[in-house]
């Protein structure tokens, strides 16, 4: 395989520092603690709270092989899912961090982080020789200063159950028209055509700005810099990407209920095979693996990107795609050098990366090409032919490129636009309203 499998993805890191914050200032850490033996506790506090699949697998695997090697050094794990994780993190952030943290290299995540100067600064010539794909470190960087490092490469996509697809005849759909007509096909069949969590906003705020890319193409990042610069998302394309997600919703591409159901419900409609599609970042190509999912469904999951849309700039090789969770350690740490050490260790090339690819779990922010077996499930490899193919990437979703605000906005009125409760231009009105 070449190394472009994965470099192109980071002309996305030029969209994820569409903002910048400003400012920094200590906080007090307590609770941290080096004993008199030398005996060494580190805190971690992660995002991933399945320890036995996916990336929570692979993190716990490499604290293991850490504490196995370091038998002076005890690791312990608080791991919450992602929205109560932030919750508690702002808590954190004024009661004392712990050592090592899950942290995502977005403005409206990373911004008030650095503000506030809870990350310490890390060393970027140490990780000369990482790997790390070009421009995947930019979004962790602030005023040419390194806070954190990436873990992933995410990508947008329609999961899909390809058996029930070909007993059916449905064909993958080219062009988003196709897709809102199997819809009602899927729906008339009797199946959930596709299930989306909506509760959470965030998945229904990454569909909106997949939607808007294809509209926009390469003018995607100028259009949400310009919205959130100035609060105005009156933009035509915004108006048509958020008027097509109305009338997704209202064929029925979606779930009854959607807008107020969640990650785990979303995902269980279709691996219990309720579903015919699942729309998620590429983290969840390890379902591919996930022996808690029923054969006929783990060993037929395939995936598409966004179709096209008529009238849209975007082409079928512009894919939504971003670099996105990472990792940081605490500036106030009483055992900072071990932390970073142990962070180190993490993305050491046989390790978070090397693993994240035998356990099918999506794309590192490393290249992993001499991974590549000739084993890798189809999945996985359809995920590597999209980027390997992608003539552009999108970078941040819209909800990620501005201020927590707007964030919180975007994602908690979202489901009301989609639904009807209200309209297309008081929902850009508001989420406008949360960038003044």
């Amino acid at each position: 395989m070449k190394r472009r499998i994965l470099s192109i993805l980071l002309t996305a890191a030029m969209a994820v520092t569409l903002l910048a914050g400003c400012g920094s200032d200590g906080n007090k850490d307590e609770g941290k603690s080096e004993s008199a033996d030398g005996k060494v506790t580190l805190k971690v506090f992660s995002n991933l709270p399945d320890r036995k699949n996916g990336q929570g697998l692979v993190e716990q695997m490499i604290i293991d092989e850490y504490m196995k090697e370091n038998e002076n050094v005890n690791i312990e794990v608080e791991a919450l899912d992602e929205e109560a994780y932030k919750t508690k993190f702002k808590a954190y952030s004024m009661e004392g961090m712990p050592d090592v943290v899950s942290i995502w290299g977005q403005p409206s995540f990373l911004d008030e982080v650095l503000e506030a100067g809870v990350l310490a600064e890390l060393d970027e010539s140490d990780y000369s020789d990482y790997g790390f794909i070009s421009g995947s470190l930019e979004g962790f960087k602030k005023d040419g200063k390194l806070y954190g490092l990436p873990r992933n490469t995410d990508v947008a996509a329609f999961y899909y159950n390809e058996k029930m697809f070909k007993d059916n005849k449905w064909e993958v759909p080219a062009t988003y028209d196709e897709l809102l007509d199997l819809a009602k096909t899927i729906k008339d069949a009797g199946i959930i055509p596709l299930a989306m969590d909506g509760g959470d906003g965030w998945p229904m705020a990454v569909y909106l700005s997949d939607i808007l890319y294809k509209l926009a193409g390469s003018d995607y990042a100028s259009i949400v810099s310009e919205a959130v610069s100035s609060g105005d998302f009156t933009n035509e394309n915004f108006v048509k990407a958020t008027e097509l997600l109305k009338k997704t919703a209202d064929a029925g591409l979606f779930q009854n209920g959607y807008d107020s159901q969640d990650y785990g419900t979303a995902q269980n409609l279709f691996t219990n095979g309720q579903a015919a599609m699942f729309y998620m970042g590429s983290w969840e190509a390890s379902m591919a693996l996930n022996e808690d999912i029923p054969e006929e469904v783990r060993t037929n999951i395939r995936m598409f990107t966004m179709p096209v849309i008529d009238g849209g700039k975007g082409t079928a090789a512009d894919i939504a795609a971003w670099n996105g969770g990472g990792y940081g350690v605490s500036a106030n740490s009483e055992v900072k050098e071990e932390a970073i050490k142990f962070l180190n260790y993490m993305y050491q090339k046989d390790k978070l990366s090397k693993y994240g690819w035998e356990n099918g779990v999506g794309m590192s922010a490393q290249d992993q090409t001499e991974y590549m077996t000739g084993d890798e499930t189809e999945l996985q490899m359809q995920f590597v032919d999209a980027v390997n193919d992608a003539a552009s990437v999108s970078g941040t979703p819209v909800n990620d490129c501005g201020p927590s605000s707007f964030k919180t906005s975007i994602e908690s009125q979202i489901q009301n636009v989609s639904n009807g409760s209200i309209s297309v231009e008081d929902f850009l009105a508001t989420i406008g309203k949360e960038c003044k």
